[in-house]
């Protein structure tokens, strides 16, 4: 319903911040990635929102990329994960960050958050796998399919989430299933 705002920035509360928009003030909730990135009070501001209407209140949320907006979107269609638990995700882990640890599936990142317990951590990971990370785009090049494959098999093999992450760094960009193997546990018996 409304998809974007454009105006002043009234006042900054955290999460909150009131955006006015010809006349009319909009509270707007948004993770404190984006409030760190926010202008001074009187300054221009434009945010990307998303808008929920539940039976007792509708609130809009605000992001400063369209990116984060998509996790928070991805976030909240995951049972049991409401707007304010995915608020406090993307404000204890930025985008990239999620996309990372969901990728290299690591609960131990998301139960550091305040609010998510390991059950919630592995339920996010499970639904979330495959659908954030390619979506969004993780800083690191485990975005392929064959690095994912690689890591599962180097994980059967015993080997710790940490380790087989940081035998996947030295792989060739563009490199096969089979070959990725051969040449991560080369890496790995050097270490």
């Amino acid at each position: 319903m409304i998809g974007k705002l454009t105006g002043t920035l009234g006042d900054k509360n955290p999460p909150q911040v009131l955006v006015e928009c010809s006349g009319v003030g909009y509270e707007v909730q948004v993770p404190m990635s984006t409030f760190y990135n926010l202008p001074s009070l009187g300054d221009k501001v434009s945010l990307l929102t998303h808008f929920v209407v539940r039976e007792d209140a509708q609130i809009l949320y605000g992001f400063e990329t369209s990116s984060e907006r998509e996790a928070f979107r991805q976030l909240i269609k995951i049972s049991g994960v409401g707007p304010r638990t995915a608020l406090a995700i993307l404000s204890g882990m930025s985008v990239a960050e999620l996309a990372q640890a969901i990728t290299l599936q690591e609960s131990g990142r998301l139960v550091k958050v305040p609010g998510i317990g390991k059950k919630t951590a592995e339920r996010l990971l499970l639904e979330l796998k495959g659908k954030l990370g390619a979506d969004i785009g993780a800083t690191r090049s485990v975005a392929s399919d064959a690095q994912a494959d690689i890591l599962q098999a180097l994980v059967a093999l015993g080997y710790s989430d940490k380790e087989a992450a940081l035998s996947l760094k030295a792989l060739p960009a563009g490199v096969g299933v089979s070959e990725g193997i051969k040449l991560a546990l080369k890496a790995l018996s050097r270490a």
